[in-house]
């Protein structure tokens, strides 16, 4: 066990931003889905809402206040990375909170705190739908 907690605590910020874009847009998947059947494009369309990165960054924001201060970390940790890839459509700025909401998720999944990602993807949805 001590060994899988040293190997989560020396992944980059990238490798947990690159596993919580996947584990986000999987959540978002399964709340639309668990919205009704429908189209995948429809479904496609609805799912640009959350996973974008104006959209990731707004929920940053939303979702900071409710963060321990370890969470907090890690996902300043992820917003300061310097990436060399670009966003299509967005800023630099939304882009950087959107890859921290990311990492965040990462962490939360790779130190299998589930429970606490559920809680954190509802506040994100709730802080999108405002």
């Amino acid at each position: 066990m001590d060994t899988k907690v040293n190997q989560i605590k020396n992944y980059s910020a990238q490798c947990l931003a690159y596993i919580g874009d996947a584990v986000f847009e999987l959540y978002v998947r399964n709340m639309l889905l668990s919205e009704g059947n429908r189209p995948v494009r429809a479904l496609n369309v609805q799912a640009r809402k959350y996973v974008s990165a104006a959209a990731q960054a707004l929920m940053y924001h939303s979702v900071a206040p409710h963060l321990s201060e370890e969470e907090l970390s890690v996902m300043r940790r992820g917003r300061n990375l310097h990436s060399s890839s670009k966003a299509k459509n967005a800023d630099v700025s939304e882009y950087r909170h959107a890859t921290g909401l990311e990492t965040l998720f990462g962490y939360l999944f790779v130190n299998e705190m589930h429970e606490r990602m559920t809680e954190i993807f509802e506040i994100c949805v709730r802080g999108k739908q405002k």
